[in-house]
């Protein structure tokens, strides 16, 4: 499932992209598998999705063509203080991060530190409010270990990175057909284990996730704009 969409990104054959707060790679492998050849580097605080990431690698097909400008790593380690030189990126992503990040000030300074001049930012986080309406249904979901911590205002955001030397230029939201689960799960938090109306939500977008049809990604364009769950922004480094 991409959030971030690398159309916006416009990816060219050898350049270094950063996947920052990787998780699982559902990202790393969007940029291993895309068209154009990239070298991607994935790095999370959580080892165990780092391994689960890096399984995945192995579980999917070569792309195709091949390329020697094609190549991915994954690394564990904090965003708080990135293990890269200065101006080392061209392109960083930080798909549903920012809001379990203690500070996100720190972490911008460190997104830009590392990227080069004229470098694109993507950066989504959930939207305010379907975020609130989870936090609203359930105060278990607040309080889940390493859960979020704050939920941010599409304007406050903006502002935020754009504070940090960076201009955005695009900004759209996406996943409407999961607001609606995180609210089902929120309001039956205590029972979604055994609730069979949840599973059988998860087993939709999950089938949606892999087949794709054409009804399910016209009805996810058309309520994105009201409904998505994430907002999804891109910003270019500034001078």
């Amino acid at each position: 499932m991409q959030t971030i969409r690398t159309d916006y990104l416009a990816l060219q054959p050898g350049m270094r992209v950063l996947d920052l707060g990787c998780g699982q790679g559902r990202h790393m492998h969007g940029l291993y598998w895309d068209e154009t050849p990239v070298s991607a580097v994935g790095l999370d605080l959580c080892y165990d999705d780092v391994v689960i990431a890096l399984d995945k690698f192995f579980e999917l097909p070569p792309p195709d063509p091949a390329s020697p400008l094609r190549n991915a790593v994954l690394t564990a380690g904090t965003g708080e203080k990135l293990p890269f030189p200065d101006n080392t990126f061209d392109r960083v992503i930080c798909s549903e991060v920012l809001e379990h990040v203690p500070d996100p000030e720190l972490f911008l300074a460190e997104i830009r530190r590392v990227l080069k001049p004229d470098g694109i930012f993507a950066a989504s986080v959930p939207r305010y409010w379907t975020e609130a309406i989870c936090w609203w249904l359930s105060v278990g979901y607040q309080n889940s270990p390493g859960g979020h911590v704050r939920i941010f205002r599409s304007d406050a955001l903006k502002r935020d990175v754009e504070k940090h030397g960076f201009r955005r230029f695009h900004r759209h939201w996406a996943h409407a057909l999961h607001s609606p689960y995180w609210w089902l799960r929120c309001a039956l938090w205590d029972k979604q284990e055994d609730s069979r109306l949840v599973a059988l939500y998860r087993r939709f977008l999950e089938w949606d996730l892999i087949k794709r049809p054409w009804l399910t990604r016209a009805m996810e364009w058309v309520l994105d704009p009201a409904l998505g769950k994430s907002v999804v922004m891109y910003f270019r480094k500034t001078s």
